[in-house]
C-alpha cells in the first residue's frame, strides 16, 4: 500500500512540474494594439433630411375646361412668363360677350334715368311734379347706376376668367412632367387641378431635423459665439463655426457650402425634434427636389486632444477603462473619462496623455499585470 502511494505521488509531482513547464514554455497572448493621438479634433452633428426647391410652386387650374395644348418639354427650365398649357378659351369667351351685353343694356338704362331725372328735377322745384315722382326718379338713377357696376364687376370676372385659359410660368424654374396632356378635361376632381410643380433650384434648400440633445449642445456652442462675434471675426478664432456641409447619397460632398435660413419657433413633443432649413448654392442644378441629403454642421474644434478607438474602452458599471501595454509588455489598467465622440474614435478627457500603447482586439482575455505580445492593429477604427 505504501509503495503504490509513493507511486502516485511521483506521478502527480511529475505532471504538475509538467504543467508549469508548459505554461512557461508557452508564447505571450498576441493582442491588437494602436497608440493614443494627439491631434485637433473637428466636433460635429450630423442630421438626415431632404431637398426641396427655393420655391416649389404648384401649377393649378383655375378653371375648368379641355386642356387644348401643352407649350414646353417637361424636365427643362422655363422663364417667368412662359406659356405653359391652354385651355379651351370658347366657353369663357362666350360668358365674356354676355356679361359685356348686360353691360351695354345697364349702360343705356343708366343713361335713360339719368334724362329722366335730368327732366323731373327742375320741373319739382317749380312744382310742377310732385316730390314723389323725383324720389322716385332719383331713386332709378341710383339703382341704374348700381347696376352699371355690377355689370362691370361681371365683365372683370368674365375677362379674368377668360385670362385663366392661358396659363403662364409664375418664376424661372424647373419643370416637371405634365399631370395631364392635352385633350383631357381638367380643373375638377377627380381630373387633375394641379397640373405641373415648377422649382426654383438654385440655390436649393434642404430640410432636416436635429435631437434636442443635439440642438441644445450646438445651440449652446453658438450662443456664445454670438456673443464674442466682433472678436471672432477680429481674430480669426478657429473655433468660429464653419458652413454647412451636405453629404448626397452616394456619399460624396456637395461642392457648394451652405448656411441657415430659417428654423421652426419650438421643438416638436412628438418627435423630440427640431426643424431647420438650409440653402445651398447649386450652380450647376446636379441638385434636385427630393433628394436624400446628410447635413453635416461642425461646432466646436478641439486643440491637442487625446483620441482613441471607441472599440478600446470597456465600460465597467458605469466607469471606463482601457487596457494599456507598458515598456516591459504587461498589461495595465486605466480608468479615464470621456468626452465626445467623433466617427469611429472618442475623445478622451482624462486618464491618458497620448502616445500610449492602447489594446483594441483581445480584450475579453487580458487581465492586469498578465504578459502579452502587442502587434499593431490593421485599422483601429474597422
Amino acid at each position: 500500500m505504501k509503495f503504490n502511494t509513493v507511486i502516485i505521488l511521483a506521478l502527480l509531482l511529475s505532471a504538475c512540474d509538467s504543467s508549469d513547464k508548459a505554461a512557461r514554455e508557452m508564447p505571450p497572448l498576441a493582442v491588437r494594439v494602436t497608440q493614443a493621438t494627439v491631434q485637433d479634433v473637428i466636433l460635429s452633428v450630423e442630421m438626415v433630411g431632404a431637398t426641396t426647391g427655393t420655391q416649389d410652386v404648384p401649377i393649378r387650374t383655375r378653371v375648368e375646361g379641355y386642356l387644348e395644348t401643352m407649350e414646353f418639354e417637361e424636365g427643362t427650365f422655363v422663364k417667368k412668363g412662359d406659356m405653359l398649357y391652354t385651355i379651351d378659351a370658347q366657353p369663357f369667351q362666350a360668358k365674356l360677350v354676355a356679361a359685356q351685353s348686360e353691360l351695354a343694356a345697364s349702360q343705356t338704362t343708366h343713361a335713360r334715368s339719368e334724362s329722366d331725372l335730368a327732366r323731373i328735377r327742375p320741373l319739382a322745384e317749380i312744382k310742377a311734379v310732385s316730390e314723389q315722382d323725383l324720389d322716385s326718379a332719383v331713386a332709378q338713377e341710383a339703382a341704374a347706376r348700381a347696376g352699371v357696376r355690377a355689370s362691370e364687376a361681371n365683365v372683370e370676372l368674365a375677362e379674368i376668367e377668360l385670362g385663366y385659359t392661358r396659363i403662364k410660368a409664375p418664376i424661372d424654374g424647373l419643370i416637371g412632367l405634365t399631370k395631364a396632356k392635352p385633350g383631357e378635361f381638367v380643373g375638377r376632381d377627380p381630373n387633375p387641378v394641379v397640373l405641373n410643380t415648377l422649382s426654383d433650384i438654385d440655390p436649393i434648400r434642404v430640410r432636416f431635423s436635429i435631437s434636442e440633445r443635439e440642438y441644445l449642445t450646438v445651440a449652446r456652442h453658438y450662443s456664445r459665439h454670438s456673443r464674442r462675434e466682433q472678436h471672432l471675426k477680429a481674430d480669426n478664432d478657429r473655433d468660429e463655426p464653419a458652413d454647412l456641409v451636405l453629404l448626397l447619397a452616394d456619399g460624396t460632398e456637395h461642392t457648394e457650402l451652405g448656411t441657415i435660413i430659417a428654423s421652426a419657433q419650438s421643438i416638436n413633443a412628438e418627435t423630440g425634434t427640431y426643424t431647420i432649413e438650409a440653402s445651398f448654392p447649386n450652380p450647376n442644378n446636379v441638385l434636385l427636389p427630393g433628394q436624400f441629403a446628410r447635413i453635416r454642421a461642425q461646432y466646436q474644434n478641439l486643440e491637442n486632444a487625446v483620441v482613441i478607438p471607441r472599440k478600446a474602452v470597456v465600460e465597467m458599471q458605469g466607469r471606463f477603462r482601457v487596457y494599456a501595454v507598458n515598456q516591459q509588455g504587461q498589461v495595465e489598467a486605466i480608468d479615464i473619462e470621456l468626452g465626445p465622440k467623433t466617427g469611429n474614435d472618442v475623445v478622451v478627457s482624462s486618464g491618458l496623455e497620448g502616445g500610449e500603447t492602447i489594446i483594441v482586439e483581445g480584450l475579453q482575455k487580458v487581465r492586469p499585470g498578465m504578459q502579452v505580445n502587442p502587434q499593431a492593429a490593421k485599422n483601429a477604427a474597422d
